[in-house]
């Protein structure tokens, strides 16, 4: 019996324990009926949801694993980009998510060229200790429940042939790649880095407030005492018929 069967049977011990203590304090058995359809209700759907999880992270498996094997198909952008965010909701569910599933997000993002998001989840993997299967100690329970599966079907491989094969891949592709994939991925960020500096060291700065100011004619900044007033529209005139009287004469 393993430890599923285990937990079902000491949640099948306690509801008896507890039907019969509200028999001895005189509940009515219709009353004890409808309250036991109820915690039997709220046991499934929360069996099926905790299950619903497990599940997911084998499809994201099974799906990381075709895009990554096979070399002959040519995969859409959007297939793959539809994986990786599946894969990150997934990763969100979990506090300590396996290490499988961190290689494969790591592997997903070097294929569509996202070198930093590869280098941020393969570092993790291969340079900090914490992410290592042996050094997980104090499993949540979904992680334990994700091993509790994973031992299942590896045991009973006829259940689930394809995401065993998923599993087993991911991880030989895991064992060889994992550093050859990290080590790639900063050498494109730094030849990206060394790439973009020297552009940015031969781009002329904008010239200064005080040479734009240099550059303005001098009428344009003249004090205003030094413009001098037009002459009155009489005077004008009056220089006009004079020079009219001239000519005549």
């Amino acid at each position: 019996m393993n430890s599923g069967d285990n937990s079902l049977a000491k949640k099948v011990v306690a509801v008896i324990v507890i039907v019969t203590l509200l028999g001895v304090i005189g509940i009515p058995p219709a009353m004890m009926l409808f309250m036991t359809g109820v915690v039997f209700v709220v046991w499934f759907v929360v069996r099926r949801s905790e299950n619903r999880q497990l599940e997911r992270i084998f499809e994201f498996y099974i799906c990381a694993d075709a895009i990554l094997r096979d070399e002959e198909r040519r995969w859409y952008g959007f297939e793959i980009t539809e994986v990786i965010e599946n894969g990150e909701r997934v990763l969100e569910m979990m506090p300590d998510s396996p290490p499988l599933h961190y290689f494969a997000l790591g592997a997903l993002y070097h294929q569509m060229g996202n070198y930093e998001a590869t280098v941020e989840y393969l570092s993790r993997l291969l340079e900090d200790e914490a992410y290592d299967e042996t050094h997980r100690t104090s499993p949540s329970p979904q992680l334990r429940r994700y091993v509790a599966m994973l031992r299942r079907i590896e045991y009973q491989p006829s259940t689930a042939p394809q995401t065993l094969a998923a599993v087993r891949s991911l991880e030989r592709t895991r064992r060889k790649c994992s550093a050859r994939l990290l080590a790639e991925s900063r050498e494109f960020l730094d030849a990206a880095k060394k790439t973009v500096e020297p552009v940015v060291a031969k781009t002329p700065l904008p010239a200064t407030t005080s040479e734009y100011r240099e550059e303005l004619p001098f009428s344009s900044v003249r004090p205003l005492s030094a413009i001098s007033a037009p002459p009155p529209i009489s005077e004008v005139l009056k220089d006009i018929y004079r020079d009219d009287k001239t000519t005549l004469h």
